[in-house]
């Protein structure tokens, strides 16, 4: 199928989806994979707008993170083993990733019955795109913190927005929303990371659309252009970051563009030079609107150049969603960051730092290891990958960023990817990775079961050490780490 022909049948689909969309109060919905961090905020959603929502889990299914599906239970939605028994009625709309494999039981029945289907794509545009003011954060790495960071000013504003994050955001959690990635605001803006993997950023129609970079990821780098270039068209108005050169030189593609940036100097929204402060923890910096000059003091709970960039990000979509720059500044001074974006779980009565991290993809795992190689101390990175294709995509990058950005008495200690079943094919894994990394120079141990990865990490800690866990799709992780840090003590 040509480049064409796939745009044709993507805007077809959405067009249905839209549709689908407004039924969505008078129509019963079923989610399969309820629990993903794609899943779950939709779920939240439409439910919030008065849906009747089931739906299925794999996870739950193998007794992963029970705590989870219990709250979801608690709120009133139907869970039922992902064995097809959920699937009743041919009203019934099913919610499915579009890598859900037909064989699963739930396409199946549904297809037996005749039931509609759409993908979380498409559900999650054609609510966006029902919203009058649009924001969407786009971009290879960063978008669940900035969604975060906008969202959070939006709120502070008195905006009221719904947010779709695929993290859960500190600032919006409570006893009675503990797995708070999204928010059911009654105002006009919908905050939204949006997705560039699957080619479904092409279903969006953002009031205001923010690039945060382009890098290789999923997809060949001429695939992205092609795909953040339509992003930019397709939106009213656009913030660019200037630092990233693939991300400036799509400024072509935007209606109307306001640029931000920590080193480029002709960004709109920039820093004043020499007035960054950082710590292992947190940090500060001068905020320049090169408008008028005007500058705003900014603090940040969240350290790291990458998170500073992402605070940028999030002041200027804002102020192009008709927020002061003052206003957002200073909201972020309490944003309380992202649940897995470098998140510190503690300190061992040693002194060995553990934290949790979402890094996955060669630019986001560089941008964490860079934070920790800033301030003194070893660095021990565990790391998961996500998934055996994502590995045979990136594996050659990803060795060369932690040979890179790792000293040579910092150790990564990688076990197998992650994996819940299906056809892919398994035949390369972490081995080729840790290989590769120690011809780059780097010091890499293979370890394929990740308690055992767990037990040598406790065995090699030393006062000082900094641990991080990385990795994505699999929410046991953080448990995982917090295992790590009750055997340090």
């Amino acid at each position: 199928m040509t480049r064409q022909a796939k745009y044709r049948k993507l805007m077809t689909d959405a067009a249905a989806s839209e549709q689908l969309a407004q039924q969505s109060p008078d129509r019963p919905w079923f989610f399969c994979g309820i629990g993903g961090s794609g899943m779950l905020p939709l779920a939240q959603i439409l439910k919030g707008r008065g849906a009747i929502v089931a739906g299925s889990d794999r996870s739950r299914d193998q007794g992963r993170t029970p705590e989870k599906f219990a709250w979801l239970e608690a709120q009133g939605f139907s869970l039922f083993p992902q064995d097809g028994s959920g699937i009743t009625e041919k009203g019934q709309i099913l919610v499915a990733s579009a890598a859900v494999e037909d064989t699963v039981p739930e396409m199946v029945r549904a297809k037996e019955l005749g039931c509609e289907r759409i993908t979380r794509a498409q559900l999650l545009s054609a609510l966006f795109n029902s919203a009058k003011t649009g924001i969407a954060v786009g971009g290879t790495s960063g978008k669940s913190t900035v969604t975060g960071m906008l969202g959070w000013i939006m709120q502070v504003a008195g905006r009221a927005p719904t947010i779709m994050n695929g993290a859960v955001m500190k600032n919006f959690v409570s006893d009675e929303t503990p797995f708070a990635s999204a928010v059911i605001g009654s105002g006009d803006a919908f905050v939204s990371e949006v997705d560039e993997s699957d080619g479904s950023i092409a279903l969006y129609r953002p009031e205001v659309a923010v690039l945060l970079n382009v890098s290789l990821d999923h997809k060949s780098l001429e695939e992205l252009r092609a795909l953040f270039g339509g992003f930019l068209a397709a939106s009213t108005i656009t913030a660019i970051n200037a630092d990233n050169a693939e991300a400036l030189a799509l400024l072509p593609y935007a209606r109307a563009a306001l640029t931000f940036g920590v080193e480029q100097e002709l960004a709109q929204i920039g820093v004043v030079p020499g007035s960054i402060a950082d710590s292992p923890i947190r940090q500060a910096a001068l905020v320049i609107d090169r408008h008028d000059g005007a500058t705003y003091p900014l603090s940040l709970n969240v350290p790291g150049r990458h998170n500073l960039s992402n605070a940028l990000a999030a002041i200027a979509g804002a102020v192009a969603a008709g927020v002061p720059v003052g206003t957002a500044v200073a909201a972020l001074g309490s944003f309380a960051g992202l649940a897995r974006r470098f998140d510190i779980l503690g300190t061992s009565a040693s002194g060995v730092t553990v934290i949790d991290d979402f890094g996955h993809n060669p630019e986001k795992c560089a941008a964490t290891l860079r934070t920790l190689r800033q301030h003194p101390g070893r660095v021990i990175a565990f790391f998961q990958p996500h998934g055996y294709g994502p590995l045979r995509q990136m594996g050659a990058e990803l060795a060369e960023t932690f040979a890179r950005e790792l000293a040579t008495d910092d150790i990564t200690i990688l076990c197998d990817p992650v994996y819940f079943g299906g056809t892919v094919d398994r035949s390369e894994g972490s081995a080729r990775i840790v290989a590769m990394i120690a011809d780059a120079g780097g010091t890499a141990e293979y370890i394929p079961d990740r308690e055992e990865c767990g037990a040598r990490i406790a065995d090699l800690a030393q006062p000082g050490d900094r641990i991080v866990i990385m990795g994505a799709r699999d929410d046991t992780l953080t448990e995982f780490a917090r295992d790590i840090l009750r055997l340090l003590g």
